[in-house]
């Protein structure tokens, strides 16, 4: 069982950052891929980000890649998005997954366990 809790959302302009945090509880966290999504108003839920267990491999929707990096630290049970050059698109709740079976299966969108969600607003 892993419990997740998002932090570090919150209203930026454009050309902006921010870093999310995800907070996880359970033992097996260290064995488990992570990974963000986001949801805007109106529009369906989509993938943003994934790491494997050892933080070894990283993967990235098109829309962010060059400017979003997750990584993960083990030991403090933490999954990290830092978002760069932030624009009025990025605008979305962010939640964080996990899954027990593979980082395919937690990118198609059917991870095992999820965030309440941490609000992002970038104001162009």
């Amino acid at each position: 069982q892993v419990q997740l809790v998002e932090s570090g959302g919150g209203l930026v302009q454009a050309g902006g950052s921010l870093r999310l945090s995800c907070a996880a509880s359970g033992r097996t966290f260290s064995n488990v891929p992570m990974g963000w999504f986001r949801q805007a108003p109106g529009k369906e839920r989509e993938f943003v980000a994934a790491i494997g267990w050892s933080g070894g491999s990283t993967y990235y929707a098109d829309s962010v890649k060059g400017r979003f990096t997750i990584s993960r630290d083990n030991a403090k049970k933490m999954v990290y998005l830092q978002m760069n050059s932030l624009k009025a698109e990025d605008t979305a709740v962010y939640y964080c997954a996990a899954d027990k079976d593979s980082t395919r299966h937690l990118m198609s969108g059917s991870g095992d366990y999820w965030g309440q969600g941490t609000q992002v607003t970038v104001s162009s």
